[in-house]
């Protein structure tokens, strides 16, 4: 027989859920016929396994050993520590932005996956584990259950302000925050020409997942296009470009980039929806720059210093 006492990384989600993380080589309907037949029990009772987990409630598992290995080894024959990155304290792959209890807010830099592609991927998720576990904010034994994430996905060459959930609690509050727009996005780009008005931009967006890239219209063409919109003023305009503060009111793939290029500014370094090649040494100039919570709080990652580098190359451009 094992026990287990639900910790806070653990409450708020299904008795059901829980255990098809924990045991997760059982097939769901083995774990169904335990629960009916008292294998598994909730609180020393009988559960369906749609109960609700709190804190401190205590989940029995009556198996054999030898049982309760094998469903409990990962498909994969992998330990989840095994796929992850070794990360030293002193030199971390990112910067950290805040952090409580709840979520973690990272920069993250141009170059790195939010979330894998493929397995052999190394992505911002498996380093943001490897920094709880070497902080001691997480234990091993707890990535059996829950596995922290991130709550919102940037491309692999944009830069800036990632959210990740340390807790079920944090991982549910920011991506519904995200979903119902109380958690507000802004990002800072170059764009090709000359733009000195602000505006709203809207329009609809499909997805070609072959190519990875998406398609912007006026209208819908299909009914998986999805509705867009994008807010942008300019901070500062040059000859040839414009320094944007962005706001994405939506959230979809490679939106501000297709968005402002459907409209004749693609962004700087963007090749693949069509910009030239110029200042910034090729580099996509889009950053994710801050981000605003419900409750007025603020966190922003400066710009990487490929961004500034260029920036200040147009300013001293515009002085001649």
């Amino acid at each position: 027989m094992r026990e287990f006492q639900i910790q806070k990384n653990e409450a708020g989600q299904r008795l059901d859920k829980y255990l098809k993380k924990h045991l997760c080589s059982a097939p769901a309907n083995f774990i169904y016929k335990m629960l009916r037949k008292k294998n598994i029990v909730l609180n020393e009772k009988k559960a369906s396994g749609s109960e609700k987990l709190g804190i401190g409630d205590t989940v029995k598992i009556y198996f054999s050993e030898e049982t309760y290995e094998k469903f409990t080894a990962p498909v994969s024959g992998l330990a989840l520590e095994q796929q992850l990155p070794e990360i030293s304290l002193d030199a971390l792959p990112f910067a950290v932005l805040y952090e409580d209890d709840d979520i973690l807010v990272i920069n993250k830099p141009a170059g790195m996956l939010s979330q894998k592609a493929s397995a052999e991927d190394v992505s911002a998720n498996e380093y943001i584990v490897s920094y709880l576990l070497a902080s001691g904010k997480l234990q091993k034994e707890e990535l059996k259950t829950f596995r922290p994430s991130v709550c919102n996905r940037l491309d692999r060459n944009t830069s800036g302000v990632l959210i990740a959930g340390k807790t079920l609690k944090g991982l549910q509050e920011v991506s519904e925050g995200l979903k119902n727009r109380t958690i507000r996005k802004y990002y800072r780009c170059m764009a090709e020409g000359q733009m000195t008005e602000a505006c709203r931009i809207s329009g609809y967006l499909r997805k070609d997942e072959e190519k990875n890239q998406v398609y912007i219209s006026d209208e819908p063409c299909t009914k998986e296009d999805k509705k867009i919109e994008t807010q942008y003023t300019p901070m500062e305009s040059f000859s040839d470009a414009a320094y944007l503060d962005v706001e994405l009111i939506t959230g979809r793939t490679h939106q501000i980039r297709a968005h402002l290029a459907s409209i004749g500014h693609p962004v700087i370094g963007d090749l693949k929806y069509g910009a030239k090649k110029q200042k910034g040494g090729g580099r996509l100039l889009l950053h994710a720059h801050r981000i605003c919570f419900a409750d007025g709080q603020e966190i922003t990652a400066p710009l990487p210093h490929v961004f500034e580098k260029a920036l200040k190359e147009w300013r001293e451009q515009k002085k001649e």
